[in-house]
């Protein structure tokens, strides 16, 4: 297989199968605990407002609804998983890939943490690092729980694309 089709192939399975893994994680935590996840339409209404110069919002869920936006929203969600993969394989190389290790993925994985801390929830208006959500800790906590299962969701689904993609 041609290495660029191979790159993107193991970037798609394992970036779709580890946001999967991150998605059944919430599912988990809101069926055992009552905790509410990130509403998806919240982060489809954000985008829809770029366009028309709108980056941040004191309530995301006040803003006017966008047309699509639970779709939106969900589609982002699986596109930056894919996209985080995709820089994974860029720094470990096709060979972690074919052979990978659970530690550089679970690192990478609590690392993409700063994207909601810095760019998501300031964006929706709960500030930096969820800062002026009622319960900034457990906020950051879950956060980090979250995407700590992102980044064993790239292991194992590095481990699974292995299995199917031989080099």
């Amino acid at each position: 297989m041609d290495e660029t089709l191979e790159f993107l192939a193991r970037t798609l399975l394992v970036g779709a199968g580890a946001t999967a893994v991150m998605d059944a994680w919430t599912l988990f935590i809101k069926r055992c605990f009552g905790t509410v996840p990130l509403d998806y339409a919240m982060v489809g209404r954000w985008i829809g407002h770029l366009p028309r110069g709108r980056f941040v919002h004191q309530a995301i869920a006040r803003a006017a609804p966008v047309r699509g936006e639970r779709a939106i929203g969900w589609g982002a969600h699986y596109a930056i998983g894919i996209a985080f993969a995709a820089m994974l394989l860029a720094i470990a190389g096709l060979e972690w890939a074919r052979r990978p290790t659970v530690a550089l993925p679970l690192v990478f994985g609590v690392l993409t943490v700063a994207a909601p801390f810095f760019v998501l929830q300031p964006a929706l208006g709960a500030g930096i690092a969820a800062s002026r959500t009622p319960r900034p800790g457990a906020a950051r906590l879950r956060s980090l729980m979250t995407h700590a299962s992102f980044g064993l969701g790239l292991a194992l689904s590095a481990w699974l694309q292995s299995l199917v993609l031989r080099a």
